[in-house]
């Protein structure tokens, strides 16, 4: 059995026990304390932080796109990455109060496909129902490790429902890659009846309750799965905050939901869906917005102080979106991201 060490979170003055053999993430995730995260493979920063004190911490492999050498020579680590072997203290840089100490048992559960269709010609809308255990906790917006068959990898997506109670479901939309590992596996090998092991609930991207302020949603691509979940939570709860979903495509054949957005309009008060193509032909019949989704918000909207904005899908379209929404107005703590990434291999 691994050696256990004491890492301490500042400045939130929070203290758990780390096995050596799983990263310092992983350890807070098991006994509730949330940490800002993303990908949980070294690429996105997103749980960037820094050793205050103690100096024996090894890492996984990482992309020094998100933690260059001279960086950790300075004392910074990714925690999804990182190995405690002495006790440590950490300074979190980037850190949600009302998020922290909310999070949710991992679980690791058996689950049966009963749905795996095409929504677009590259997106699944994958469907699972909970085996062992019949339910698993999770708040609208998370995300879950799907353990690829056959191979020691597992892949990450989120959660397009808002709850497993119902019949212990759990949906997913998953872009298909032509060269991704589980994309092939879900493309040419999964079917109905066969069973995967998923575990989790994984991420940060989720509603904060304790605001009133309206809120503005940039997605694109499966960045629909997890804005689609948290719309729905809002249908379901009566949440009236004013919404704006803003959604990009290249082509009206890579639009999906529509039909379920549109009736959002009609029953969550105050919501307003505006999809927008990139690349639109003259076969698509288009009369709605055009261009990068970026450049609909920018064209659509000069003010957006005070308000939340949540943006999920390609890292491009994040990294672009981000900055943006700055200038408008939203401020930086308050711009929540997933930054979907295609491979499970840092730096690939």
């Amino acid at each position: 059995m691994a050696d256990k060490h004491v890492v301490r979170f500042e400045p939130v003055g929070i203290e758990i026990e780390v096995d050596e053999d799983q990263t310092i993430l992983r350890g807070a995730a098991e006994q509730g304390v949330m940490l800002m995260h993303g990908c949980k493979e070294g690429q996105c920063a997103a749980c960037k932080s820094f050793i205050l004190d103690g100096e024996d911490v090894e890492h996984d492999s990482y992309s020094t796109f998100a933690l260059p050498d001279y960086e950790k020579d300075e004392g910074y680590t990714l925690l999804c990455r990182a190995h405690a072997y002495e006790d440590l203290t950490i300074e979190l840089l980037n850190y949600d109060e009302e998020m922290i100490r909310s999070g949710l048992p991992i679980v690791s559960a058996v689950a049966e496909v009963v749905g795996n269709d095409a929504v677009t010609h590259d997106m699944r809308h994958l469907v699972l129902r909970l085996l062992e255990p019949k339910e698993v906790k999770f708040f609208p917006g998370q995300y879950m490790d799907i353990a690829v068959p056959g191979t020691d990898e597992h892949r990450s997506f989120s959660m397009a429902n808002t709850s497993s109670r119902e019949e212990g479901r759990l949906e997913f939309v998953i872009k298909v890659y032509s060269d991704g590992l589980f994309s092939r596996y879900l493309d040419d090998e999964l079917k109905v009846g066969d069973q995967l092991t998923v575990s989790g609930p994984f991420g940060v991207f989720t509603l904060r309750e304790s605001h009133d302020s309206d809120l503005v949603f940039v997605g694109g691509g499966a960045g629909m799965a997890p804005i689609l979940s948290l719309l729905r939570s809002m249908s379901d709860r009566g949440i009236a905050r004013k919404a704006t979903f803003y959604y990009g495509a290249r082509t009206r054949a890579d639009l999906c939901f529509e039909e379920e957005l549109r009736a959002l309009e009609e029953s969550l008060p105050g919501f307003r869906y505006v999809p927008a193509l990139s690349e639109p032909t003259a076969e698509c019949g288009w009369e709605g917005e055009t261009g990068l989704i970026t450049e609909v918000v920018k064209r659509l909207q000069s003010d957006l102080a005070g308000q939340d904005a949540y943006v999920c899908g390609p890292p491009p379209m994040v990294e672009a979106a981000m900055p943006l929404l700055a200038k408008l107005g939203v401020a930086e703590a308050r711009i929540y991201y997933d930054k979907f990434t295609t491979t499970g291999e840092p730096g690939q």
